[in-house]
């Protein structure tokens, strides 16, 4: 019986413990989850420097000089076929540069090579005026003109007509001074292109500067005011992915959409004169891909960004891939059964349902690079 109380004495004292548990464990120091990774991404810097971007624009100065000698036979023998030829360079020269958006940091900022291509709208007036008032254009006059005079939607314009009824013109629509005008432009644009390839590859400043690719591959070296560390060079490569998504997601394609059919405006879609909008909206997120995938279309597999993100999560590096795949076959979906211009669809019932689909592709994708791969920098062991 004696016993027996001092059993359930001892019963009660370690109910008693047990019940006081919780606070016990309380006073126990919270072990936080590790989720930091390690990533050694020298050699991904470097081949995206190398291989995606220095070849990119390498791409875009050769296409420069095709597109002046395109021209320039274009004048001197003014054909049907030489028209298309000029109209297949232009084409061609949009490729590399819009792909080329997806890391339009540095020189193409710095040197204002961006509005001295690409600025939109064209200015149509200013345009008319030089046309009726000028003759015998000349680069260096040309330079000094505004943005919207001159660059890739000012050979748009000569070279497709305005691209209301179709994107075609005849060689009897394209006049002598229209021509030169055209060749000039192209002479501009060689030029800049050529400048945009050296910075990265010669000097950022055309002057004593190291070249642009030295500094993205060498943070922290002696003299590189421009990157630290490693860090720096990816937020950079990251931001300038989630920067195109958002422009072609929520400007180029949004603002021409409109709330509704009544509110489309084809007066804001970019390439509306050749109709090469959709090819530029998916060459933009191919540009996304080149970046995360570490190689341009067709070329041998190389560390990229999907490397650094699945070091950390191979899920979500997997899901990310599948996301920009996505974005690009959604737009280039819009275009439907019955090759639909992009200044088309957004006034079509079932045209505006697949624009709505690309957005949204392109919403969730933006999403995820900011909210799930742009945070792993955070929790990345340098």
């Amino acid at each position: 019986m004696k016993q027996f109380t001092h059993s359930a004495v001892a019963i009660a004292l370690i109910s008693a413990l047990a019940a006081c548990g919780g606070s016990g464990s309380d006073s126990t120091p919270t072990t936080e989850p590790d989720n930091s990774f390690s990533f050694d991404a020298t050699e991904m810097v470097t081949n995206l420097t190398e291989d995606v971007i220095v070849a990119g624009y390498n791409d875009l100065a050769d296409e420069g000089e095709a597109m002046l000698l395109a021209t320039q036979t274009l004048v001197a023998t003014p054909t049907q076929a030489n028209l298309e030829a000029a109209q297949d360079a232009w084409k061609a020269a949009r490729q590399p540069w819009e792909q080329g958006e997806s890391h339009i940091f540095g020189p193409v900022d710095s040197m204002g090579i961006d509005p001295h291509l690409d600025s939109w709208p064209l200015n149509t007036i200013d345009l008319t005026t030089v046309l009726s008032t000028t003759t015998g254009f000349d680069a260096e006059t040309i330079k000094s003109w505004n943005d919207d005079v001159q660059g890739f939607h000012t050979m748009e314009y000569l070279l497709f007509g305005d691209g209301v009824a179709d994107n075609t013109k005849a060689i009897a629509e394209l006049t002598a001074n229209e021509r030169d005008y055209l060749m000039g432009l192209a002479e501009v644009f060689r030029d800049y292109t050529k400048d945009l390839d050296d910075a990265w590859v010669v000097s950022h400043d055309a002057s004593s500067g190291k070249a642009y690719g030295e500094l993205l591959k060498n943070p922290g070296s002696d003299g590189n005011t421009f990157y630290s560390s490693n860090v720096g060079v990816v937020e950079e490569l990251i931001n300038g992915m989630i920067g195109i998504v958002d422009e072609v997601g929520n400007g180029k394609i949004a603002d021409p959409f409109g709330e509704s059919v009544s509110s489309a405006d084809t007066s804001k879609v970019e390439s509306q004169y050749s109709w090469n909008s959709l090819t530029d909206f998916s060459n933009n997120i191919i540009g996304v891909r080149n970046v995360y995938q570490g190689e341009l279309t067709g070329a041998a597999d190389k560390q990229g960004i999907v490397d650094f993100v699945a070091a950390a999560d191979k899920d979500l590096a997997t899901r990310v891939g599948t996301e920009i795949d996505n974005a690009i076959l959604t737009i280039q979906a819009i275009e439907g059964s019955n090759d639909m211009p992009f200044r088309q669809a957004i006034s079509d019932t079932e045209g505006r349902k697949r624009i709505q689909t690309a957005v949204d592709a392109l919403s969730k994708l933006q999403t995820s690079l900011e909210s799930d791969v742009l945070p792993l920098l955070k929790t990345w062991k340098v």
